[in-house]
């Protein structure tokens, strides 16, 4: 692949990563920060052995010893960093933070440019095919990782996204991030007569009953979501490449017409995704805005709470649905929810889907290849370290199958005491990894535009369509485009 085409590629899936930040938590109640961070010098109190059953022949903690250097987007990794010199209190990790929009850009600079380190790397989904297909990612398959010894230990479709597409294990994840439908457990008695998270599930089961919903809802003085956006998780459950071809499927035109609809007929109460108002909807009565304000206005930042509640002072409110965020909105949702924790439940919606994820290599060129082994296997393959991570973290879903099935029973009291490692487990078993391909950022990225142009009145769907189709054609020449 040609650089400019490597770097145009990286560069496409950036700005939702900033939004994001890997889909993670820090250590609880710790704000994201997207400054350039390291992590703090080993601690000498309270060292452990790890009891690592997955590694017969781990090398003793008194034994290891040396250097790391991490490159990563979110600051989880700091809190994995401080455990394995806890642990391991002759190895010194230092964790860099890079902010999302930066981290591309300075993974590429240094790697193309022959660096050694960083030692560790990461990357979201969207980001790994062109980076391994670089080359950045160590061969994991080969002795003396044998990766592929592990590979039944990890949930499945984590495995196959931190593979190359000839099979070659790359990076593994810590953790799952399956898409659900978390909703109020009042508003659903109130309105549908239950809240029963397999019954709630029934209303969110296709585009068609999603809109039947969204005006039951209405029509009681509510609204299904915080903005049009929120089921943009659920925008397709089909494959968009398929053998070298462009496949736009009938579902991809009744997403678009689910969003015009929500959007046109007030059916939310437009609070845009991870502004103030969006956080204010999960824990009580939001302002409802409109299409012309929902971005603010001269006198409203939407991004700033103390000025969008003096703006909207008096204003008509309602009460949101439904929200929906991948298994790391139970942290997001943690945080914000206020006086309504107890209050929500968490169902499945229209499809299995997936949403970020931080996987873990190391760099080809590192010189330090085996003890950046150890540090993988130790944030991903240890069910001491999936344990310790579950109560740090307090709720994030981690991806060994061992520790989600030893958690299984666990409850949420945040979600009405929801056994929500069950739950996650069984929607992460069902993602379906032959539909994700590494064109996947771009096109949804050109469709959401196409839907955008139509909701707003800008173009016709037969125009909106059509310049969709141009904007994949041009940025994928080498695909069959059938319009």
């Amino acid at each position: 692949m040609k650089l400019k085409k490597l770097t145009a590629l990286l560069l496409a899936g950036i700005m939702a990563l900033s939004l994001t930040a890997c889909g993670k938590s820090d250590a609880p109640a710790e704000k994201k920060d997207e400054t350039p961070v390291e992590s703090s010098e080993p601690a000498a109190d309270d060292v452990q052995e790890p009891a690592d059953e997955n590694n017969d022949d781990q090398t003793a903690a008194a034994d290891l010893s040396g250097e790391l250097v991490v490159w990563t987007l979110a600051n989880d990794l700091i809190s994995f960093a401080d455990k394995f010199m806890e642990t391991y209190p002759d190895v010194k990790v230092e964790t860099i933070v890079i902010a999302p929009e930066d981290y591309p850009t300075k993974l590429q600079s240094a790697l193309l440019g022959g660096e050694t380190e960083p030692d560790i790397i990461v990357g979201e989904p969207q980001m790994l095919g062109n980076w391994y297909e670089a080359g950045f990612f160590e061969d994991l398959n080969q002795a003396p990782y044998n990766a592929q010894d592990y590979a039944d230990q990890i949930v499945d479709y984590i495995w196959k996204i931190g593979q190359d597409e000839n099979g070659i294990q790359r990076a593994i994840s810590y953790q799952i991030t399956p898409v659900a439908v978390y909703y109020r457990r009042d508003i659903a008695k109130d309105v549908f007569g239950t809240d029963d998270p397999d019954e709630v599930g029934k209303l969110f089961a296709d585009y068609t009953t999603i809109l039947d919903t969204g005006y039951k809802l209405k029509d009681a003085g509510y609204r299904i979501f915080a903005s049009d956006a929120e089921p943009g998780f659920f925008s397709g459950d089909s494959a968009w490449v398929i053998d070298g071809k462009l496949n736009v499927d009938q579902d991809r035109y009744d997403y678009m017409d689910l969003v015009t609809e929500l959007y046109n007929n007030d059916l939310t109460a437009f609070a845009s995704q991870w502004a103030a108002p969006w956080y204010q909807a999960m824990s009580g009565p939001v302002p409802i805005l409109t299409a012309e304000t929902q971005w603010g206005t001269d006198e409203m930042n939407i991004w700033d709470a103390d000025s969008f509640a003096a703006a909207t002072e008096g204003a008509d409110t309602a009460e949101v649905f439904a929200f929906v965020l991948p298994s790391w909105g139970v942290l997001t949702m943690r945080d914000n929810v206020g006086d309504n924790a107890g209050k929500y439940g968490v169902c499945a919606g229209p499809s299995y889907q997936y949403n970020g994820g931080t996987f873990i290599g190391i760099s080809a060129q590192s010189e330090r290849k085996e003890l950046s082994w150890e540090f993988i296997k130790f944030c991903t393959l240890s069910e001491e370290t999936a344990d310790w991570w579950i109560e740090y973290s307090q709720g994030d879903t981690v991806s060994l199958i061992s520790a989600l099935e030893k958690h299984k029973d666990d409850t949420n009291e945040i979600y009405g005491g929801q056994k929500l490692y069950q739950f996650f487990l069984g929607q992460a078993e069902h993602i379906d990894f032959s539909k994700i391909t590494k064109y996947d950022k771009a096109i949804n990225d050109a469709w959401g535009a196409a839907i955008t142009a139509v909701k707003q009145g800008d173009k016709s769907k037969e125009d909106a369509v059509a310049e969709f189709y141009d904007v994949v054609s041009a940025t994928y020449p080498e695909l069959t485009i059938e319009r």
